[in-house]
């Protein structure tokens, strides 16, 4: 992918992540009143307002193909709307292929930043935009994405993880008008894997602030320091080597994490019947709870296949660590697997 350089005016792109009801809408407000008194325009787009709520539904996601397939849809779906308007930002069009998008809400979040094109007292053509980008988030390859649009166009680009507890955001999500299902929050919350600049180095331009009680005045300091170091320092398309070798490696370690990870339920499913009949299970229960850990091993599996090898793989500069990925799969199907027996022994 060659980069392409936008003539003007600059922009940067800021990812803010963390779970529902973190507070990353409502501070998104307060950067962009401040964005205003620099003299850049900003808008925020609300991936909960563009794409279907049904979308942000990670057990339905991991149950079901279909909506995982519709899901990357909306999400590269909505990253092809950014770049249409990258392409000229000065004006209001609706994308070529919106498949999906809110299209209301599309037109809301440009139609602002228009608007401020026409009152802004700076040149119109050098005023820089910042637009902030309001979703969850939680694995590293949703980022990703977006890095890897902002280092197509040399834009500058920047993380801000806010870190909220759970029963913070759960707290918050019930005196909203329209609360999400709190089962939602919880296993959102399981799967949240926050920016780690020491891991993949692309995330380093990245911040954390905790918002379980409310920001400080630093902690939008700070955030306002790093958006204005992302406008000063873009991205640029960097070429590989050894790229091809790279990644016949990444996906050799990839299967190699799908076969331990399946020797190794094999083998724990063996044992729980081992278990089962020696105590003396009846033929009919045998095969109940056959069926029932077979069908964790294929969720297991499934799961793994989808986020730590085809998510992880794709993200540059993060490779797999075969023994630690199997070794902590295979823990937590060992403790479902456990729980299983001993919900089958209390019947």
């Amino acid at each position: 992918m060659d980069s392409q350089h936008l003539q003007s005016p600059p922009v940067c792109v800021c990812v803010l992540c963390g779970l529902p009801a973190a507070g990353k809408s409502t501070l998104a407000r307060t950067v962009t009143n401040l964005a205003a008194e620099r003299g850049w325009r900003s808008t925020v787009m609300h991936y909960d307002e563009l794409i279907p709520q049904y979308a942000f539904d990670v057990k339905v996601l991991e149950d079901n193909m279909q909506a995982q397939t519709e899901w990357k849809l909306y999400r590269q779906s909505l990253l092809q709307c950014i770049e249409n308007f990258l392409r000229n930002p000065n004006v209001l069009s609706d994308p070529p292929d919106p498949s999906g998008i809110n299209l209301e809400a599309w037109r809301r979040g440009v139609q602002t930043l228009l608007e401020q094109r026409v009152n802004s007292s700076a040149d119109d053509h050098s005023s820089p935009i910042l637009l902030l980008l309001d979703d969850n988030f939680y694995y590293p390859s949703m980022r990703y994405e977006v890095f890897q649009l902002a280092r197509k166009y040399s834009l500058g680009f920047c993380q801000v993880f806010l870190d909220c507890s759970v029963e913070s955001c759960t707290s918050r999500n019930s005196k909203r008008s329209h609360p999400l299902p709190t089962n939602l929050i919880l296993e959102m919350a399981k799967r949240l894997e926050p920016p780690n600049p020491q891991k993949n180095t692309w995330e380093g331009n990245s911040i954390t602030l905790n918002n379980s009680e409310r920001l400080s005045e630093v902690d939008i300091r700070r955030w306002m320091e790093l958006i204005t170091h992302a406008f000063s320092n873009p991205l640029f398309q960097v070429q590989e080597e050894n790229t091809e070798q790279k990644e016949r490696d990444r996906v050799r370690c990839a299967l190699s994490v799908l076969h331990q990870a399946d020797q190794a339920s094999r083998r724990l499913v063996s044992a729980a019947m081992k278990s089962a009949r020696d105590d003396e299970a009846s033929p009919e229960q045998m095969r109940g709870l056959a069926s029932e850990l077979n069908q964790s091993k294929g969720r297991f599996l499934h799961d793994l296949r989808t986020h730590y090898v085809q998510e992880r793989a794709a993200v540059e500069g993060e490779d797999i660590d075969v023994e630690r990925v199997v070794s902590a799969a295979v823990a937590a199907f060992d403790r479902e697997i456990r729980e299983t027996l001993s919900r089958f022994r209390e019947k």
